[in-house]
């Protein structure tokens, strides 16, 4: 048993929405076929990976600096022997051979890619959906029969106003979501109070929305915002300020008795460990939002819940961004909180399996081996163009 091949292809997926700090104009997504000699219904056995929005494409450091390490790696090391499968640990290692600790930047999305290419092989080879795959494994066979998930949207766009605002969350309503998102601090406070405003009027109660600010206040402004966000009582605020200003965090959540949300942007545990010490953030109330796909993969990912576990958070508190169906596996196998959709963006990175329907906000998962991606019609054409 070997890896073969594996492939990488850079893919736009630009459009002109913005947040409060970027525009996705320029946007590109990195995608890898990670072939193997192992054959199933006659074909060999191809995992398929991807990073998530708002982190560019990889290739260059995926061709340049991760793939030669795995080609240069004897095979049997590679094997996890107990399983009679590809081994995403000992490979994870060895893609990280040689790298210094800390900056977690690009590098963390690129093995993110590999590392999701690698898992949905390793299910495949299993024959086992990877929600199941995990659980067997990881959580003593017990999983979720269905996952929690919100939209996210409401993103700033040149000419939107509140009409197209509201039109499109009530889009997201009529397709079973009950929790939407929008973004706030790309316009001044009292226009986006007056959008808060608009999308509670589709939504109905303030529990149902949820208002993201992309980190781009200072302290001054975040806690401003606090002040205008409380007597809506939001399902979260999240990412007031840069993710790695925990002070801010910690204050924020001083002035702020509402629940919090944050973490897309922390790529390792020890970033993890530092906003559980540091951040202020409360196990009670405040969300989690990790992704795997931009963190060194799911092995890191684990790694980033057994710090949760041994500062006494729950895994029901990690909800992860992304949009894809990796946070949706990992959802359902270990047991998280939920998982955040995309219904109106970055397609088809942001759609789930064909014909999925969102019942009172939970979708159930399809009962194929691996990731899934098969059953998105749309994104396994242009994975397969990848090899």
């Amino acid at each position: 048993m070997r890896i073969v091949e594996v492939r990488e292809k850079t893919v736009p997926i630009g459009s002109s929405i913005s947040n409060a700090y970027i525009d996705f104009s320029k946007m590109t997504c990195s995608v890898v076929a990670l072939v193997t000699d192992v054959v199933r219904d006659g074909k060999p056995v191809v995992g398929y990976g991807f990073n998530s929005n708002g982190r560019y494409g990889q290739g260059a450091l995926i061709r340049e600096r991760f793939l030669p390490r795995l080609a240069e790696a004897d095979p049997r090391t590679l094997i996890d022997q107990a399983n009679g499968n590809l081994d995403p640990f000992r490979i994870w290692s060895v893609l990280m051979r040689n790298e210094k600790p800390g900056g977690h930047g690009e590098r963390s999305v690129a093995v993110g890619v590999l590392d999701m290419a690698v898992w949905d092989a390793v299910a495949k080879i299993a024959g086992q959906p990877l929600w199941r795959l995990l659980a067997n494994r990881y959580r003593g066979g017990q999983s979720d029969d269905r996952v929690w998930v919100y939209a996210a949207g409401g993103y700033y766009y040149p000419g939107k106003d509140l009409d197209q605002l509201k039109a499109e969350m009530r889009c997201y309503r009529e397709r079973g979501f009950r929790v939407v998102k929008m973004k706030i601090g790309g316009a001044p406070l009292d226009e986006d109070r007056r959008r808060i405003e608009a999308v509670l009027e589709v939504v109905g109660e303030s529990r149902y929305l949820a208002v993201d600010a992309n980190g781009r206040f200072d302290l001054q402004t975040a806690l401003a915002y606090a002040e205008a966000l409380k007597p809506y009582d939001l399902f979260w605020y999240e990412e007031a300020g840069d993710p790695l200003d925990y002070a801010l965090q910690a204050e924020l959540a001083r002035n702020y008795d509402r629940p919090l949300a944050t973490g897309e942007n922390l790529f390792s545990h020890q970033d993890v460990a530092n906003l559980i010490l540091y951040g202020g953030m409360r196990p009670d109330r405040d969300w989690l939002q990790f992704d795997c796909a931009l963190s060194y993969g799911l092995v890191e990912y684990m790694r980033t819940l057994s710090v949760l576990a041994e500062h006494g958070w729950s895994s029901r508190r990690m909800v992860p961004h992304g949009g894809h169906q990796m946070s949706l596996q990992i959802a359902a196998g270990l047991q998280l909180g939920g998982n955040e959709a995309y219904p109106g963006v970055f397609q088809p990175f942001g759609k789930f399996a064909d014909g999925t329907e969102i019942d009172e906000g939970y979708i159930r998962l399809p009962d194929l081996p691996g990731i899934g991606f098969e059953a998105n019609s749309e994104l396994y054409s242009l994975l397969r163009s990848v090899h």
